[in-house]
């Protein structure tokens, strides 16, 4: 087996929710000590991040629509949360669009790390984490879902998207299980 730890949109602009307000202490402790864990364990970590042009040209087709703009390249809310620990030898994937397959590139990074199991962390679970999941196995790769790192601002969907993914496509883990998992 070789591991690839994704971490997905834990951006400031993310968490404006009550519900992801409510959540950033624990999330950034439990992602920190599973990246820890991760590295110790000399799996790479990729920072996923969603990022848009001022224009919003790049968003998607609802939020142009709507006149959605966040995650704006370059502002504050495009970056990462304060307190989480990213380190020189991880790297970064930056996308336009909930999965971190889409036009970016991802694919060629695992494939050049010769990855084969993805263990996928962050937010929002019913949106991107989702998307990133189903991309990835799709392409063949052996999932894990951090439990304990991975939340939504929208907790019916959040529940229902764990429900559907644990199982079928991806083996739930907290962060004592993915340690357990990553040193086997």
């Amino acid at each position: 087996m070789k591991a690839a730890l994704l971490v997905i949109d834990l951006q400031k602009d993310f968490f404006t929710s009550e519900r992801l307000k409510a959540a950033e202490k624990r999330l950034i402790e439990n992602v920190n000590s599973l990246t820890a864990l991760a590295r110790a364990h000399e799996v790479p970590v990729i920072w996923v991040r969603q990022e848009m042009k001022p224009d919003g040209s790049d968003a998607p087709l609802g939020d142009r629509k709507a006149g959605k703009k966040f995650v704006i390249s370059g502002t504050d809310g495009s970056k990462l949360l304060d307190g989480l620990r990213v380190e020189a030898d991880d790297r970064e994937i930056v996308k336009t669009r909930y999965s971190p397959f889409f036009r970016t590139n991802l694919e060629q990074l695992l494939h050049d790390l010769g990855t084969d199991t993805l263990v996928i962390a962050g937010i929002n679970t019913h949106a991107c984490v989702r998307m990133a999941a189903i991309d990835a196995y799709e392409r063949d790769y052996e999932l894990v879902l951090a439990t304990d790192c991975i939340d939504s601002w929208d907790e019916e969907h959040h529940d229902v998207t764990m429900k559907y993914l644990s199982g079928k496509i991806a083996r739930p883990m907290t962060n004592a299980q993915a340690d357990a998992f990553l040193g086997s």
